[in-house]
């Protein structure tokens, strides 16, 4: 049976959190909000819970999940060739609506899916979301939806479509919007823009002028 709490009130709040952070380290899947959609979330180093993931969402390896962490610091342990241009970008926008895809540690014993040696990684502008994972580390977190249907704005939407697959709900309230967040691709020798989100070309360019734009 899914457990759920109202972050917005302190009580609640602290118990979800302490919920949800041991719902994780069981290899459980729960959902938080971030900046942009609610995501459904795991511990990214378990490829059980991973794969436990893919299967709420009714999705494919071919889809690889992203990793939100709690501090840019993290990067240091899951990343590596991480150019000056990617640096500029976590400096200016993260905690923010801006994914990176950088080549991963390959000494990282985990399974995110087919990700041919990269991981798209973020640090999200939410509260909640960045005390989980402090608290708990890497997380593999894709939007909180069945494929094919609309990312939740709302914990309510998420737990329609996803009922008792997850342990905790942590309910923080409607996100902010639905506008994703943008993807850029930091692996080669200039950053390149994959998808146009929270964060247009050329704002992103006032940090790193030599971007360019995936057609």
């Amino acid at each position: 049976m899914a457990r759920r709490y109202d972050t917005n009130d302190a009580t609640d709040r602290t118990t979800g959190l302490r919920e949800a952070a041991s719902a994780v380290r069981r290899g459980e899947l729960v959902v938080l909000p971030t900046d942009t959609v609610y995501g459904i979330g795991a511990d990214a180093f378990s490829p059980e819970a991973v794969a436990d993931l893919l299967d709420a969402k009714g999705r494919g390896r071919t889809m690889p999940t992203p990793v939100l962490i709690g501090s840019p610091n993290t990067l240091h342990g899951l990343v590596t060739d991480f150019s000056e241009s990617a640096w500029e970008l976590v400096d200016a926008f993260w905690p923010g609506a801006l994914t990176l895809v950088a080549r991963q540690q390959p000494s990282l014993q985990w399974d995110l899916g087919d990700t041919r040696g990269t991981v798209a990684i973020r640090m999200p502008l939410h509260p909640v979301a960045i005390e989980l994972l402090t608290d708990v580390g890497p997380m593999a977190v894709s939007s909180a939806n069945l494929t094919g249907h609309p990312a939740p704005e709302d914990c309510d939407a998420a737990q329609e479509m996803l009922g008792d697959s997850i342990s905790v709900y942590l309910d923080g309230g409607p996100t902010p919007g639905i506008v994703p967040s943008s993807i850029v691709d930091v692996t080669g020798k200039v950053p390149v823009l994959l998808r146009a989100g929270a964060l247009d070309a050329d704002e992103l360019r006032k940090v790193v002028p030599d971007l360019e734009v995936a057609n």
